[in-house]
């Protein structure tokens, strides 16, 4: 199937639905398409270039990454993307965890087709494709609860980026569902913008509470979330069970369970959608979250007791 796909053929109903949504399947022209990112957004844009190079590889199209200088200010903009033929695209994705609001408000504003790989801001005209992190972040919290845990704590950024206040809300519902009240000062969610801080903080919280199970909502803090347990003398998981929000298993962790977020599987879909949005200027925009499945590892076990 995989070959086949590479080859250009596709079953009566794939060519019937691209032909309803005015996408040619065998088209004759091959687009150039830009993936705009920076630094930050690194560790999770292989995925999705790699959903977006399976997904255009199909019709014979091209993406190209380009990464957004760490010092590029909103002023500059302009003369950037001049610079790197940004402007000749025939269409752009945004990367998730932009560094400033008014860099991708620039982005949201490009005469050209856009599809934002992110949870879009109020009002932004633009179509949007993402992993849902409140559906994971809810799967993490029902799985605890169902395995007798109730004393769970947070770790996390709750204000940096807009998935990230995401994750955090689902939390404090999903908890709520459970019967169980959030107070925000006994959970290691603050940032006061020092690399360490932030371990300091949730190393305190976790001696502070003793929680049964934490919940890690950010890939990068993952790993030393987990040795800062192990540093403790803390047993995962006989004495603390650990979910942690990962874009992919990591070689220095245990089998980690985690909800699974589907990367790539939002870049060949947001492939579909920026074809759709070119063939179909004049409708409204879209927004579609792709959802995954829970992954049991080797990092929960049920509450003894």
């Amino acid at each position: 199937f995989k070959l086949a796909r590479e080859l250009g053929y596709m079953t009566k109903d794939q060519k019937q639905t691209l032909q309803q949504d005015l996408i040619s399947p065998y088209p004759v022209v091959q687009r150039r398409f830009v993936l705009v990112q920076n630094k930050q957004s690194l560790n999770f844009n292989r995925l999705l270039l790699q959903g977006l190079h399976e997904r255009f590889m199909e019709f014979g199209h091209t993406v190209q990454p380009l990464l957004i200088p760490p010092q590029l200010k909103p002023s500059q903009f302009n003369d950037w993307a001049e610079d790197h033929g940004l402007l000749y695209a025939e269409g752009v994705f945004i990367a998730p965890r932009m560094n400033w609001d008014l860099l991708e408000q620039k982005l949201l504003e490009l005469q050209l087709p856009r599809i934002l790989l992110n949870f879009p801001p109020p009002e932004s005209k633009v179509d949007s494709v993402i992993w849902d992190v409140y559906e994971a972040v809810y799967q993490a919290v029902r799985r605890l609860v169902r395995m007798g845990h109730r004393n769970i704590l947070y770790v996390g950024d709750t204000k940096d980026q807009r998935g990230f206040v995401i994750r955090w809300q689902a939390f404090v519902e999903a908890m709520k569902e459970a019967g169980v009240a959030v107070d925000a000062q006994e959970h290691a969610i603050e940032r006061d913008g020092s690399p360490a801080g932030w371990l300091v903080d949730f190393e305190q919280k976790f001696k502070l509470r003793q929680p049964t199970a934490v919940i890690c909502g950010i890939d990068e803090e993952a790993a030393p979330v987990y040795h800062t347990l192990r540093r403790l003398g803390v047993n995962v998981p006989q004495e603390c069970s650990l979910v942690a929000l990962l874009n992919e298993q990591i070689d220095t962790l245990p089998l980690c369970s985690r909800p699974q977020l589907p990367i790539r599987e939002a870049g060949y879909r947001a492939a579909d959608r920026m074809l759709w949005r070119i063939a179909n200027p004049h409708l409204p925009f879209e927004h579609v979250r792709l959802q995954g499945d829970f992954f049991t590892g080797s990092t929960i076990q049920r509450l003894q007791g």
